[in-house]
């Protein structure tokens, strides 16, 4: 049985959880919210709105690459959210063959969806500056991009259809 893990990743409030979402409902696939594998320090260093350092992430990191190895190892096929804004946050995960797809968008509307949401458990817009500052955008050949800024059904099209058009980048 052969394995497909997908990574969609950005910054906060750019749509990786609605879009991961409606991806493993398309392809048939798990989902996994990489949010929720977190330790409650780094939840409480959210919720007060302090950005995450390289040393606070390194083990949600390493967690979240177990995961992805032992759903190759079993063969399952899952999208997982995770922001994985710099290249060496993508190598980490890079322990099995994954695809990432990344939702860009530009800060402002960022900032505006994050402003005009109030479900999210732990991500304040103050820390919108903080991703942006981190993020260090992957290139075409390392990751599908994606700009998120349009209709959803689109945007979904445009992810669903570029998905099955492209080889696994490992």
């Amino acid at each position: 049985m052969t394995s497909d893990i997908i990574v969609v990743m950005g910054v906060q409030c750019v749509g990786k959880t609605y879009y991961g979402q409606q991806l493993a409902e398309e392809l048939g696939y798990d989902f996994f919210e990489g949010d929720s594998e977190h330790s409650a320090a780094n939840k409480a260093k959210m919720n007060a709105c302090k950005p995450l350092t390289d040393e606070d992430r390194a083990g949600w990191l390493a967690t979240l690459a177990g995961h992805i190895a032992s759903w190759h190892a079993e063969g399952r096929s899952v999208i997982l959210t995770c922001s994985a804004l710099k290249k060496e946050y993508r190598d980490t995960l890079r322990v099995a063959p994954v695809r990432f797809v990344y939702l860009r968008a530009p800060q402002s509307d960022v900032e505006a969806r994050c402003s005009a949401r109030g479900d999210h458990e732990f991500m304040c817009p103050g820390l919108v500056d903080s991703q942006f500052d981190a993020l260090e955008e992957p290139t075409a050949e390392e990751a599908i991009v994606v700009d998120s800024t349009g209709p959803p059904t689109a945007v979904l099209a445009t992810i669903v259809d570029a998905v099955r058009d492209r080889a696994a980048i490992t």
